[in-house]
């Protein structure tokens, strides 16, 4: 790969994590895996309690990038047609024609997805997945970039409903944001005093950039045994006896390719075990359903993750005797 690609993409890749952390204060790790999502061409999840900045991470990074964005503000009365598009029958033409919905975009903030009944949550599979919506048997294919942000509240349980193992498997990370400390929290209300620091920023890249910024990413070198080592990882889920059921390939490919963006925005053309070790809670956490013995222990898939990388070795390591 020609250093001057993987240094511009790197600078490009950057310069989207400081815009969006103009807005979100003290988020570095969040913005970071919000931003190796979207140049990995996946999907992002965003899991947190309310008011610790989900939808404002999204807002921030959609208009950092200059692509189109549509908001879909979930509730369980919606339709699958109020988001893919309905087809109607123009008297002035005398002829059907497509009206799209809001997921015909590039970036698509999914807010509070979980409070979409699964009806319209399927309808979100196709295009997340196939990058592609059939409405009355036609099939239309996604701008591109496609990217999909979608946030849930996983407190509040009266009136949603859960993600289906399918639909989770879609994303390529699920993160959280976490709250701030008491100096960044001042730091917040300071800066919100007059007005909304999203309100200042503009974009720093386009769409052409985030496709070359792709195309980088995918010219990063893994060693075998780093793809070893990813495959321990995943197969370590499915064999663990507080999982019902472990991650599948598709956990794999979103370990590869994600550690392959990471190590591009930490300049580098090759990718270490400290990336996998970095992105395995994230990319692998919402594969992996816990069995009801593991439910009793108290602990959750994140926790799990976190016990499989202390127990598998690491390449280039002795194992422990």
């Amino acid at each position: 790969m020609a250093d001057n690609n993987l240094s511009k993409a790197q600078q490009l890749a950057e310069k989207i994590v400081e815009n969006v952390e103009k807005v979100m204060v003290g988020k570095t790790e969040a913005v970071q895996l919000a931003v190796i999502a979207l140049i990995s061409q996946g999907h992002l999840l965003i899991e947190d309690t309310p008011g610790v900045g989900k939808t404002i991470l999204a807002r921030s990074l959609a208009k950092s990038i200059n692509c189109s964005f549509k908001r879909i503000q979930f509730t369980p009365d919606m339709l699958p047609g109020d988001i893919t598009g309905v087809t109607i029958y123009n008297q002035k033409t005398s002829d059907f024609e497509f009206r799209p919905g809001p997921i015909m975009t590039q970036v698509l903030l999914a807010d509070e997805i979980n409070r979409a009944t699964p009806k319209v949550q399927s309808a979100l599979l196709e295009a997340m997945g196939e990058r592609q919506i059939t409405v009355d048997g036609i099939t239309r294919q996604m701008p591109s970039p496609f990217h999909v942000l979608a946030t849930q509240n996983p407190i509040e349980f009266e009136g949603t409903f859960p993600l289906p193992e399918a639909q989770l498997d879609r994303f390529l990370l699920r993160i959280n944001i976490g709250y701030p400390t008491s100096s960044e929290e001042i730091a917040i209300v300071e800066n919100q005093q007059y007005i909304h620091p999203i309100e200042q920023i503009d974009y720093v890249v386009d769409a052409s950039d985030i496709l070359m910024i792709q195309e980088t990413v995918k010219e990063i070198f893994v060693d075998n045994m780093i793809k070893e080592y990813i495959v321990a990882l995943v197969e370590a889920t499915r064999q663990h006896p507080s999982i019902f059921l472990g991650s599948s390939p598709r956990g794999s490919l979103a370990l590869f390719r994600t550690t392959q963006a990471r190590a591009l925005l930490h300049g580098r053309d090759y990718v270490l075990p400290d990336d996998v070790k970095a992105l395995a809670e994230s990319a692998l956490a919402h594969r992996s359903l816990m069995s009801p013995g593991g439910q009793t222990t108290g602990r959750d898939s994140q926790a799990i993750i976190a016990e499989i990388l202390e127990t598998v070795p690491v390449p280039g390591t002795i194992p422990e005797r």
